[in-house]
């Protein structure tokens, strides 16, 4: 079992910034990938950005090309998403996912809300 717990998110201007953190505990050493996914209320969850635990290059979706950064610390089994230029159509709930050989774990989720 791989236990997530996420934080970073709240309520923020347009133009502004956030970090999510996830971090991972209990048997980490079968991660394989992290990934950001999110869902805005009425739609389906959407990816956002994976890197692999080995590190490499990351992968994004093409709406936050430029603007949000996947990093993860190997030490700490921790995983961030740095997300710059914030805009309304960025509100949703952000879920991490570690993936597995086996199983995905995804965290609680954390509430991020753009204002204009």
């Amino acid at each position: 079992q791989v236990q997530l717990v996420e934080s970073g998110g709240g309520l923020v201007q347009a133009g502004g910034s956030l970090r999510l953190s996830c971090a991972a505990s209990g048997r980490t050493f079968v991660i394989r990938a992290m990934a950001w996914f999110r869902q805005a209320p009425g739609k389906e969850r959407e990816f956002v950005a994976s890197i692999a635990w080995t590190g490499g290059t990351p992968v994004y979706a093409d709406f936050v090309k430029d603007r949000f950064t996947i990093s993860r610390d190997y030490n700490n089994f921790t995983t961030f998403l740095q997300m710059n230029s914030l805009k309304a159509e960025d509100t949703a709930v952000y879920y991490c996912k570690f993936i597995t050989p086996t199983t995905p774990y995804w965290g609680q989720g954390t509430q991020v809300t753009v204002s204009t």
